[in-house]
Parts: structure tokens; C-alpha cells; sequence
């Protein structure tokens, strides 16, 4: 069984990172830094810092689990909150980036707000949920720098 890994990276401005996805014929959406666990990945962690440089040729520290779920197709998904130190989405490297027939990827700031999540069409939507459930209890906010 596959497992899949993402990230909900908070910048000290008090915003999360997102990509939006541009693909023909379907709506847009957005989506966490995040993918597949490869076999030599050092486990989950080691495989969300892999995604996280390859996505966005970012650094992120302070990772810790925020939430867990089995998809459609069987597969865990694993979401973890963590501090983005640095990226440079001009020099991201993921294989998803080097095909046209992918559409488009945008990386974009969000504010870590309620109203902000919500006008969001972030995939999954089990992570959407988690986010305001969080940002309305209080226990998710921005690093300080």
C-alpha cells in the first residue's frame, strides 16, 4: 500500500504555502507541498523533505504529524505542520514539472485565517477540514522568525 506525504508550511508572515493547480477542463485547486513515499526515502519525514526540495527547492524544519487518513485509493496520507525556512519555486526539480500534459503549478502565499482556507478549493478535502478545525481552536499558528 502506497503512502503519501505532505506538508502545511508556515512562513513567519503568518501565511502557508499552496499550489494551485491550473489543468484543462476541470476547475482550479489547490494542493499542499507534498507526494508518494519512493522506497529509499529515510520514512516519512525523510520523504516529505525530499518533496519539499524537489517542489519548491525548499528547506522546512520543525515537522511534526497534524493529520492522518486513508484515501479513496487505500493509500495513508500523512500531513505534517512544518516552518519553511527558504524556497525558490523557479528552481523547483520534480518529475511532475518536467511534462506539459500536467497543466500548470502556481505556488501561492495564503493567509493562515479561517476565511482564507475556506475560499480555498484545497485537495484533499479532509485536509481543508483539519485546517479551519485548527485555525478556529487556536493550535495552528505562524512561527515567529
Amino acid at each position: 500500500m502506497k503512502e503519501r506525504v505532505r506538508a502545511v508550511l508556515l512562513t513567519t508572515a503568518g501565511t502557508m504555502l499552496v499550489i494551485n493547480r491550473i489543468r484543462p477542463g476541470i476547475p482550479a485547486y489547490q494542493v499542499l507541498v507534498g507526494g508518494g513515499v519512493e522506497p529509499e526515502d529515510t520514512g516519512l519525514e525523510g520523504a516529505l523533505l525530499r518533496e519539499i526540495h524537489e517542489e519548491i527547492a525548499g528547506t522546512a524544519t520543525d515537522l511534526l504529524p497534524f493529520h492522518e487518513f486513508k484515501n479513496d485509493k487505500g493509500e495513508t496520507e500523512h500531513f505534517y505542520t512544518a516552518r519553511i525556512v527558504k524556497w525558490n519555486f523557479t528552481d523547483r526539480t520534480g518529475p511532475e514539472f518536467q511534462r506539459d500534459d500536467r497543466g500548470e503549478y502556481l505556488l501561492e502565499e495564503v493567509p493562515l485565517t479561517a476565511e482564507a482556507i475556506e475560499a480555498l478549493n484545497l485537495m484533499p478535502p479532509q485536509v481543508k477540514i483539519a485546517l479551519l478545525d485548527a485555525i478556529r481552536a487556536g493550535s495552528l499558528a505562524a512561527p515567529v522568525a
